[in-house]
């Protein structure tokens, strides 16, 4: 049996987000440390599966093939919210988008204003649960979403592109905030969006996975 080619692995990106306001230095570390183990679990399961596969046990009705399977969809949206999480803020970042930019004026064309899209998106933060709230572009009506996600793997709009991602999971605030403190961390999270960032994943063609 011919043997697959060496599989690429995936290298954790790095993040220079010291002096975020709200957001300590403290929880950004252990927050990225949690990000190292998305990558490196996407690394492992994949090659695990594709040792599955060459000694010729790669089959539905293996469980073992099963949940790695299942396992790796989880691990790899994972680990890639994480990156547009973690490339979306930046320290002594603007308030909110250029008047005139291309994303307020698509923001206000979806919601009617950039300040109705942020009570939006705010209000889906500040719901019961663990998370992720995410703004997305429709590619075929250019429309503007935004997104309530659970499970990593589960509810993404297939084919959509991510412009804002803000991780609402318990481990991304609560060294800083107490768990009925959410609502504090998403006001902060509003305090570090790199407005650039957004704008720069607006004018891609397609969604990408973001550079560090």
């Amino acid at each position: 049996m011919p043997t697959a080619k060496k599989m690429k692995q995936y290298k954790e990106q790095a993040f220079d987000l010291k002096g975020l306001d709200g957001i300590s230095d403290a929880q950004i570390a252990e927050h990225l440390k949690l990000y190292a183990g998305y990558v490196k679990q996407v690394n492992k399961l994949n090659e695990e599966l594709s040792e599955l596969l060459g000694h010729g046990k790669a089959s539905g009705t293996s469980p073992e093939f099963a949940e790695l399977t299942r396992r790796l969809g989880f691990e790899y949206n994972g680990m890639i919210l994480h990156e547009y999480y973690f490339s979306n803020l930046r320290k002594a970042a603007d308030p909110r988008p250029q008047a005139n930019s291309g994303l307020a004026q698509a923001l206000s064309e979806s919601f009617g204003s950039v300040e109705l899209w942020q009570t939006d998106f705010q209000a889906m933060g500040d719901m019961r649960g663990i998370g992720w709230v995410i703004l997305f572009e429709d590619p075929a009506t250019t429309r503007l979403t935004n997104h309530w996600i659970t499970l990593h793997q589960d509810g993404v709009p297939a084919g959509f592109k991510p412009l804002l991602v803000m991780d609402v999971w318990e481990h991304a605030f609560m060294r800083d905030y107490q768990a009925t403190d959410k609502a504090k961390y998403v006001q902060a999270f509003f305090r570090n969006i790199d407005w650039q960032m957004v704008e720069r994943r607006l004018e891609e063609d397609k969604a990408i996975r973001p550079a560090a």
